[in-house]
């Protein structure tokens, strides 16, 4: 009972860091959708990995100096190791995106911008879990 609350505040941290890591994919897709990918209909894909990889090292950077701070895990996520399992939960994300950004916005003729709120509180949970039982157990 007494790892709940360390747990329910760490994942309050991460969810602070994927908000910040969530405003760098967000601009970044953004910006390579409107300005570098233009072409349909892969541009918004291609913008989309863009994004997804930006949020993913700054979320990788700021989880192992703000999130994932107890004793038992502060060595844990700065192997070689970690990191490929640390990216390894982020393709997995990536896959999730990807296919939630098709859906929302080929199938269901829904703004890539909107699609890429609702995917991402999706993924948020993949993450923290993956990470969490990969890494940080």
């Amino acid at each position: 009972m007494r790892q709940l609350p360390v747990l329910f505040f760490e994942f309050l941290r991460y969810v602070l860091v994927g908000g910040i890591a969530f405003v760098v994919d967000f601009l970044t897709l953004y910006v390579c959708r409107e300005f570098v990918f233009q072409t349909p209909p892969y541009g918004l894909y291609i913008a989309t990995a863009c994004g997804f990889i930006a949020g993913l090292v700054v979320n990788y950077t700021l989880s192992l100096c703000f999130v994932f701070t107890q004793a038992k895990d502060r060595g844990k996520g700065r192997s070689v190791g970690a990191f490929c399992v640390f990216g390894s939960v982020g393709l997995v994300g990536l896959g999730l995106t990807e296919v939630g950004m098709w859906l929302g916005v080929a199938v269901l003729g829904l703004n890539y911008l909107v699609v890429k709120l609702g995917v991402t509180g999706v993924v948020l949970f993949w993450n923290y879990l993956g990470r969490k039982v990969l890494i940080f157990r």
